[in-house]
Protein backbone atom coordinates (compact mmCIF):
# COMPACT_ATOMS: atom_id res chain seq x y z
CA UNK A 1 0.00 0.00 0.00
CA UNK A 2 1.20 3.58 -0.59
CA UNK A 3 2.40 5.50 2.45
CA UNK A 4 -0.28 7.29 4.45
CA UNK A 5 1.63 10.57 4.25
CA UNK A 6 1.73 10.79 0.45
CA UNK A 7 0.91 13.76 -1.74
CA UNK A 8 -2.01 15.84 -0.42
CA UNK A 9 -3.90 15.38 -3.70
CA UNK A 10 -4.03 11.61 -3.36
CA UNK A 11 -7.17 9.78 -2.26
CA UNK A 12 -6.00 6.99 0.09
CA UNK A 13 -7.29 3.45 -0.16
CA UNK A 14 -9.60 2.81 2.81
CA UNK A 15 -11.59 -0.45 2.44
CA UNK A 16 -13.59 -1.08 5.59
CA UNK A 17 -12.21 -4.60 5.99
CA UNK A 18 -8.70 -3.21 6.39
CA UNK A 19 -9.43 -0.98 9.37
CA UNK A 20 -12.79 -2.07 10.82
CA UNK A 21 -11.50 -2.53 14.40
CA UNK A 22 -9.71 0.83 14.42
CA UNK A 23 -12.78 2.49 12.89
CA UNK A 24 -15.10 1.09 15.56
CA UNK A 25 -12.78 2.17 18.37
CA UNK A 26 -12.12 5.61 16.88
CA UNK A 27 -15.85 6.14 16.40
CA UNK A 28 -16.32 5.85 20.15
CA UNK A 29 -13.35 8.08 20.93
CA UNK A 30 -14.75 10.84 18.72
CA UNK A 31 -18.07 10.47 20.54
CA UNK A 32 -16.36 11.02 23.89
CA UNK A 33 -14.69 14.21 22.64
CA UNK A 34 -17.74 15.31 20.65
CA UNK A 35 -19.96 15.01 23.72
CA UNK A 36 -17.54 17.27 25.55
CA UNK A 37 -18.06 19.91 22.87
CA UNK A 38 -21.82 19.36 23.05
CA UNK A 39 -21.76 20.15 26.79
CA UNK A 40 -19.57 23.27 26.52
CA UNK A 41 -20.24 24.96 23.18
CA UNK A 42 -23.32 27.26 23.09
CA UNK A 43 -26.32 25.73 21.34
CA UNK A 44 -26.62 26.39 17.62
CA UNK A 45 -29.45 25.53 15.25
CA UNK A 46 -29.54 21.94 14.00
CA UNK A 47 -26.89 20.91 16.60
CA UNK A 48 -24.03 22.61 14.76
CA UNK A 49 -22.49 23.09 18.21
CA UNK A 50 -21.87 19.34 18.47
CA UNK A 51 -19.62 18.77 15.47
CA UNK A 52 -15.88 18.45 14.92
CA UNK A 53 -13.89 20.17 12.16
CA UNK A 54 -10.90 19.42 9.96
CA UNK A 55 -7.59 20.80 11.20
CA UNK A 56 -4.07 20.77 9.79
CA UNK A 57 -3.31 17.63 11.83
CA UNK A 58 -6.69 15.90 12.18
CA UNK A 59 -10.01 16.78 13.80
CA UNK A 60 -10.66 19.59 16.27
CA UNK A 61 -13.50 20.73 18.50
CA UNK A 62 -12.52 24.35 17.77
CA UNK A 63 -12.43 26.74 20.73
CA UNK A 64 -14.93 26.18 23.57
CA UNK A 65 -15.62 28.31 26.68
CA UNK A 66 -15.00 26.89 30.17
CA UNK A 67 -15.61 29.57 32.78
CA UNK A 68 -13.18 32.41 32.16
CA UNK A 69 -10.93 30.17 30.05
CA UNK A 70 -11.21 28.72 26.56
CA UNK A 71 -10.02 25.30 25.51
CA UNK A 72 -9.70 23.17 22.40
CA UNK A 73 -9.30 19.43 21.85
CA UNK A 74 -7.67 17.99 18.73
CA UNK A 75 -7.21 14.49 17.37
CA UNK A 76 -3.71 14.75 15.93
CA UNK A 77 -3.38 12.00 13.32
CA UNK A 78 0.20 12.97 12.46
CA UNK A 79 1.63 12.68 15.97
CA UNK A 80 -1.15 10.25 16.97
CA UNK A 81 -2.20 12.01 20.12
CA UNK A 82 -5.25 13.70 21.56
CA UNK A 83 -4.08 17.21 22.43
CA UNK A 84 -5.93 19.49 24.87
CA UNK A 85 -4.96 23.17 24.86
CA UNK A 86 -6.21 25.80 27.31
CA UNK A 87 -6.04 29.56 26.88
CA UNK A 88 -3.94 29.91 30.07
CA UNK A 89 -1.13 28.15 28.21
CA UNK A 90 -1.70 24.68 29.66
CA UNK A 91 -1.40 21.71 27.31
CA UNK A 92 -1.98 18.00 27.87
CA UNK A 93 -1.53 15.11 25.45
CA UNK A 94 -2.95 11.57 25.49
CA UNK A 95 -1.29 9.11 23.10
CA UNK A 96 -3.60 7.49 20.55
CA UNK A 97 -2.69 3.84 20.84
CA UNK A 98 -4.29 0.39 21.12
CA UNK A 99 -6.05 0.68 24.50
CA UNK A 100 -9.63 -0.04 25.44
CA UNK A 101 -12.27 2.67 25.23
CA UNK A 102 -12.69 2.30 29.01
CA UNK A 103 -9.01 3.00 29.65
CA UNK A 104 -9.01 5.94 27.23
CA UNK A 105 -12.14 7.35 28.86
CA UNK A 106 -10.63 7.13 32.35
CA UNK A 107 -7.41 8.83 31.23
CA UNK A 108 -9.37 11.48 29.32
CA UNK A 109 -11.58 12.41 32.27
CA UNK A 110 -8.58 12.54 34.62
CA UNK A 111 -6.66 14.73 32.16
CA UNK A 112 -9.53 17.19 31.88
CA UNK A 113 -9.82 17.32 35.68
CA UNK A 114 -6.12 18.20 35.88
CA UNK A 115 -6.99 21.26 33.79
CA UNK A 116 -10.02 22.11 35.99
CA UNK A 117 -12.43 21.06 33.23
CA UNK A 118 -15.44 18.91 34.13
CA UNK A 119 -16.07 16.35 31.37
CA UNK A 120 -19.90 16.34 31.77
CA UNK A 121 -20.33 13.42 29.35
CA UNK A 122 -23.24 10.98 29.14
CA UNK A 123 -21.00 7.89 28.75
CA UNK A 124 -23.21 5.92 26.36
CA UNK A 125 -22.77 5.73 22.55
CA UNK A 126 -25.41 7.39 20.36
CA UNK A 127 -26.61 6.41 16.88
CA UNK A 128 -25.02 2.97 17.33
CA UNK A 129 -26.79 -0.36 17.88
CA UNK A 130 -24.93 -1.09 21.14
CA UNK A 131 -25.19 0.79 24.44
CA UNK A 132 -21.97 -0.42 26.05
CA UNK A 133 -20.88 2.42 28.30
CA UNK A 134 -17.57 4.09 27.52
CA UNK A 135 -16.30 3.49 31.05
CA UNK A 136 -17.06 -0.24 30.74
CA UNK A 137 -16.05 -0.83 27.12
CA UNK A 138 -13.11 -3.21 26.93
CA UNK A 139 -14.36 -4.70 23.64
CA UNK A 140 -13.09 -1.90 21.40
CA UNK A 141 -9.34 -1.46 21.87
CA UNK A 142 -7.74 -1.06 18.42
CA UNK A 143 -5.72 1.78 16.94
CA UNK A 144 -3.65 1.38 13.79
CA UNK A 145 -1.77 4.65 13.10
CA UNK A 146 -1.59 4.06 9.34
CA UNK A 147 -5.35 3.48 9.10
CA UNK A 148 -6.09 6.55 11.22
CA UNK A 149 -3.85 8.67 8.98
CA UNK A 150 -5.54 7.31 5.85
CA UNK A 151 -8.94 8.15 7.31
CA UNK A 152 -7.83 11.70 8.04
CA UNK A 153 -6.38 12.15 4.53
CA UNK A 154 -9.66 10.89 3.06
CA UNK A 155 -11.85 13.31 5.02
CA UNK A 156 -9.40 16.14 4.27
CA UNK A 157 -9.96 15.50 0.56
CA UNK A 158 -13.71 15.24 1.06
CA UNK A 159 -13.65 18.48 3.05
CA UNK A 160 -12.11 20.28 0.06
CA UNK A 161 -14.90 19.00 -2.19
CA UNK A 162 -17.68 19.97 0.23
CA UNK A 163 -16.30 23.48 0.78
CA UNK A 164 -16.22 24.10 -2.98
CA UNK A 165 -19.78 22.78 -3.27
CA UNK A 166 -20.97 24.93 -0.37
CA UNK A 167 -19.35 28.05 -1.81
CA UNK A 168 -21.70 28.01 -4.81
CA UNK A 169 -24.84 28.29 -2.66
CA UNK A 170 -25.93 31.78 -1.54
CA UNK A 171 -28.52 30.74 1.06
CA UNK A 172 -28.20 29.30 4.54
CA UNK A 173 -25.66 26.49 4.60
CA UNK A 174 -23.82 24.63 7.33
CA UNK A 175 -20.03 24.47 7.54
CA UNK A 176 -18.37 21.30 6.32
CA UNK A 177 -18.30 19.47 9.62
CA UNK A 178 -17.81 16.01 11.13
CA UNK A 179 -20.64 14.34 13.04
CA UNK A 180 -19.49 12.07 15.87
CA UNK A 181 -22.82 10.19 15.89
CA UNK A 182 -22.75 9.01 12.28
CA UNK A 183 -18.95 9.29 11.89
CA UNK A 184 -19.45 11.25 8.68
CA UNK A 185 -18.47 14.57 7.16
CA UNK A 186 -21.27 16.63 5.65
CA UNK A 187 -22.50 20.00 4.45
CA UNK A 188 -26.19 20.94 4.50
CA UNK A 189 -28.07 23.63 2.57
CA UNK A 190 -31.50 24.98 3.56
CA UNK A 191 -34.46 26.31 1.57
CA UNK A 192 -35.71 28.45 4.47
CA UNK A 193 -39.05 26.65 4.67
CA UNK A 194 -40.15 24.58 7.70
CA UNK A 195 -40.12 20.81 7.24
CA UNK A 196 -42.59 18.16 8.39
CA UNK A 197 -41.84 16.87 11.89
CA UNK A 198 -39.10 14.23 11.78
CA UNK A 199 -40.39 10.82 13.01
CA UNK A 200 -37.23 10.08 15.00
CA UNK A 201 -36.29 6.44 15.50
CA UNK A 202 -32.49 6.76 15.20
CA UNK A 203 -30.83 4.05 17.35
CA UNK A 204 -29.99 5.22 20.88
CA UNK A 205 -30.71 8.85 20.08
CA UNK A 206 -33.61 10.86 21.57
CA UNK A 207 -36.22 11.86 18.98
CA UNK A 208 -35.89 15.54 19.89
CA UNK A 209 -32.37 15.50 18.45
CA UNK A 210 -33.62 14.61 14.96
CA UNK A 211 -36.61 16.93 15.27
CA UNK A 212 -34.26 19.88 15.83
CA UNK A 213 -31.77 18.69 13.19
CA UNK A 214 -34.43 18.47 10.49
CA UNK A 215 -36.75 21.30 11.58
CA UNK A 216 -36.40 22.96 8.14
CA UNK A 217 -36.18 21.71 4.56
CA UNK A 218 -32.63 20.78 3.75
CA UNK A 219 -30.34 19.04 1.32
CA UNK A 220 -27.26 17.26 2.68
CA UNK A 221 -24.20 15.95 0.89
CA UNK A 222 -21.41 14.15 2.66
CA UNK A 223 -18.83 11.41 2.96
CA UNK A 224 -18.76 8.42 5.25
CA UNK A 225 -16.42 5.40 5.52
CA UNK A 226 -19.01 2.69 4.91
CA UNK A 227 -20.80 0.31 7.22
CA UNK A 228 -20.57 -3.37 8.16
CA UNK A 229 -23.06 -5.46 6.24
CA UNK A 230 -23.70 -2.64 3.78
CA UNK A 231 -21.40 -0.67 1.52
CA UNK A 232 -18.03 -1.67 2.99
CA UNK A 233 -15.98 1.13 1.48
CA UNK A 234 -16.05 4.95 1.62
CA UNK A 235 -18.65 6.79 -0.41
CA UNK A 236 -20.21 10.18 -0.98
CA UNK A 237 -23.92 10.49 -0.30
CA UNK A 238 -26.66 13.00 -0.93
CA UNK A 239 -30.24 13.30 0.27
Amino acid sequence: MPPAHGRPDQWPSLPLAGWRDTYETLHRLTQIVGKTRLSYAPMQNHWWNATLYLSSHGLTTSVMPAGEQNFEIEFDFIEHALVIRVSDGSTRSIPLRPVSVADFYREYVETLKSLNIDARIWPVPVELPDTLRFDEDRTHASYDPDSAARFWHAIAQADRVLKIFRGRFLGKSSPSHFWFGGFDLSCTSFSGRPAPRHPGGVPNCPDYVQIEAYSHECMSVGWWPGTSGGLEEPAFYAY
